[in-house]
């Protein structure tokens, strides 16, 4: 089947039809087989599977996790055993590849987040993760003997990925709106002036989506004259939003980003966990390895790497372009403001930080974090107004809020 004959009627077919008949071996959809065969016993697991997974998508609305797409069209794709091994930007001898669409989309983020010119480089990772551990492994290989400096709201992965590559490290007190408290941030590189500076730099926390300034973590090290110095951005949420948030907050290769993060199945929205992870060219350079039988450098944490999120996140930027991604965010902004205030009416100390899509307030009860998957710490919990998430559904959540304090 080519892509021209792939038609609408078919991708609806795949995409929407779920009923399993579990009194054949095979599952159809209008007398078309559209999954392999299956014992009776396994096709009625996987219907019920798939009405667990449907419902419970409908209350995810504590994790950053879009779902308002549709990539049926690249469905065909799935055919294929396809593979970017190696390096992005030069060809493998692996053929069976999506390399020009991924350097589409990095050439995208290049610009959205002012990379010089012909000076970043990039590939598309498994996920926010991944691109942090990249961050830190080039930061590592620049400064050995570095220290760094993440805060205390920094994302979990984060210390598990200083273990695997053994770094020095300082965690950093925050202020209560979950950003870096920059009088312990200098208090700390005070004692450490000898050692190079490596920082990392929340843009967007887990809880509160608080953004650390790099303008303000730059004017520190200058004042206290640490030259060396190293700053990569974890972008996982909002590295896509602060380009278009009403104050562009500093975070960018601009405003002296060394590496960033992003996640692509965050605020863009993919059903597989992707990120796209920039780093300034020239510190590639320090950890490239020629591998003969692939033909091209391994540049890359993962080496074989998945082929089909750059073409969806290639899809989705093109379906949205940059005036539909900046609806989004504004769009996003505004059910924020509007899961806020109806909040604060019911008497519920709601907050959320400066153009923040992250509504915190006072944990909830165990029912009401179950059912909406309302992620909890240090007796908060929050709900994140991503696009998917209307006024509609707002107003059904506050519903439930409201039984549970009559």
């Amino acid at each position: 089947m080519d892509l021209e004959s792939y038609t609408a009627t078919e991708e609806i077919a795949v995409k929407d039809t779920t009923q399993y008949d579990s009194d054949t071996d095979a599952s159809s959809s209008d007398g078309d087989s559209f999954h392999p065969q299956l014992p009776a016993e396994a096709a009625e697991r996987l219907q019920n599977l798939y009405e667990i997974v449907s419902e419970r998508s409908e209350h995810l609305v504590g994790f950053p996790s879009c779902k308002d797409w549709d990539y049926s069209a690249l469905f065909p794709f799935l055919s294929f055993p396809m593979n970017n091994v190696g390096d992005p930007y030069i060809e493998s001898i692996s053929k069976v590849s999506t390399r020009d669409i991924e350097r589409d989309v990095l050439a995208f983020f290049a610009d959205l987040l002012r990379a010089p010119v012909d000076k970043v480089w990039g590939y598309v990772t498994n996920g926010g993760t991944e691109g942090n551990l990249y961050g830190m492994y080039l930061a590592r290989e620049l400064y050995p003997t570095g220290m760094v400096y993440y805060s205390s709201s920094t994302h979990y992965s984060v210390v598990k990925n200083l273990h695997i590559l053994r770094q020095q490290a300082c965690e950093i007190q925050v202020q209560e709106n979950g950003e870096m408290d920059y009088d312990h941030f200098r208090s700390i590189v005070m004692e450490n002036t000898d050692k190079p500076a490596i920082v990392f730099c929340n843009i967007g926390t887990t809880m509160t989506e608080a953004k650390d300034d790099m303008n303000k973590i730059k004017a520190i090290l200058d004042e206290l004259e640490v030259s060396e110095r190293y700053l990569h951005a974890d972008a996982a949420l909002c590295g896509v939003m602060c380009p278009f948030l009403p104050t562009r907050p500093a975070f960018d290769f601009a405003d002296g980003a060394n590496s960033m993060s992003i996640s692509g199945h965050k605020f863009l929205g993919s059903p597989i966990p992707c990120g796209v992870v920039l780093a300034e060219k020239d510190l590639v350079e320090k950890i490239k390895r020629d591998i003969s039988y692939i033909g091209a450098p391994d540049t890359t944490i993962t080496g074989s790497r998945n082929a089909f999120t750059p073409l969806m996140l290639w899809y989705r930027i093109q379906s949205l372009g940059r005036d539909g991604i900046e609806k989004r965010v504004h769009m996003a902004l505004d059910n924020a403001a509007y899961a806020e205030a109806k909040l604060k009416e019911m008497g519920i100390p709601a907050w959320r930080n400066r153009d923040s899509i992250t509504v915190v307030f006072p944990e909830v009860h165990m029912d009401l974090k179950i059912k909406w998957q309302l992620a909890t710490a240090k007796g908060a919990s929050h709900l994140i107004c991503m696009p998917n998430v209307t006024k509609t559904q707002i107003d059904a959540i506050l519903a439930d809020f409201a039984e549970y304090m009559n």
